[in-house]
């Protein structure tokens, strides 16, 4: 608990002071009688747990199972909307913003509920459905619906989500966790300008070949968008290599 309570004033700097954070922070709030709920959960006190889950969401607005399994540093910032599931598993170092959700997608019993590994920062409105795993510091875009794995270290973004971004590509604060949720690649956008590009350079080879214009006139320079794939616009659960993505890139006009 004082871990959760520490790790605010790391990661969020209108934080003051721990009585303050302790007092006032619907999020650690919510974490706080999660842990009391927990514990009641593990020792068989399970209407107790469930009771006491019941009250914080009362106070928070923020539904944290007591089955769940959360790791150490939790933070929620901005507590309200968030909706943590029965079976969901949340890492180390992991922070989620309001109005996200760890939901299931099925109503038999068994694991349903998301997996997050540590150092995951989910944005604001994203949902991560299911069984599925996030990767150790992954970033979800804020409104992203995910709903496959994510690799480790990537960047999830859109309806349904797609990885986008790897960890060498971004910006770390000085504790290790990105909150440039406004720097989010467009992969459609992307997809649409290499297609874009790739008529362009169509049309010049037709008129070229047509006697319109003289080889001197074509295209000085090789589109960045030559060696353009599907990969652009492949869904979370490829597995295809950053490289393969990086020839589509963002400064193309539209």
């Amino acid at each position: 608990m004082r871990e959760d309570l520490r790790c605010v004033q790391g990661r969020d700097p209108a934080a003051r002071s721990l009585f303050e954070v302790m007092t006032i922070y619907p999020g650690v709030q919510a974490v706080l009688l999660y842990r009391l709920a927990h514990s009641l959960w593990r020792r068989g006190w399970l209407y107790t747990a469930r009771w006491l889950s019941f009250i914080a969401r009362l106070i928070t607005n923020v539904d944290i199972h007591p089955a769940a399994r959360i790791g150490q540093r939790f933070f929620i910032d901005h507590g309200a909307g968030v909706v943590i599931g029965e079976t969901a598993e949340i890492g180390d170092e992991v922070t989620l913003y309001h109005g996200v959700t760890l939901g299931g997608t099925t109503w038999n019993p068994g694991k349903r509920h998301p997996t997050l590994g540590d150092g995951v920062v989910v944005g604001a409105g994203a949902k991560i459905l299911g069984a599925i795993t996030v990767g150790a510091g992954a970033r979800v875009a804020a409104n992203s619906v995910v709903i496959e794995d994510v690799l480790p270290g990537m960047t999830v973004v859109g309806i349904p989500g797609r990885m986008v971004l790897p960890r060498e590509h971004r910006r770390l604060a000085a504790p290790g966790i990105d909150l440039d949720h406004h720097l989010m690649p467009d992969p459609v956008g992307k997809a649409i300008a290499c297609l874009l590009e790739r008529i362009g350079e169509l049309e010049h080879e037709v008129l070229r070949l047509s006697g319109s214009v003289v080889p001197s006139q074509r295209h000085s320079e090789v589109s960045q968008c030559a060696d353009c794939t599907d990969a652009c616009a492949e869904g979370a659960s490829s597995a295809a290599p950053w490289a393969n993505r990086s020839a589509c890139k963002g400064n193309h006009h539209v």
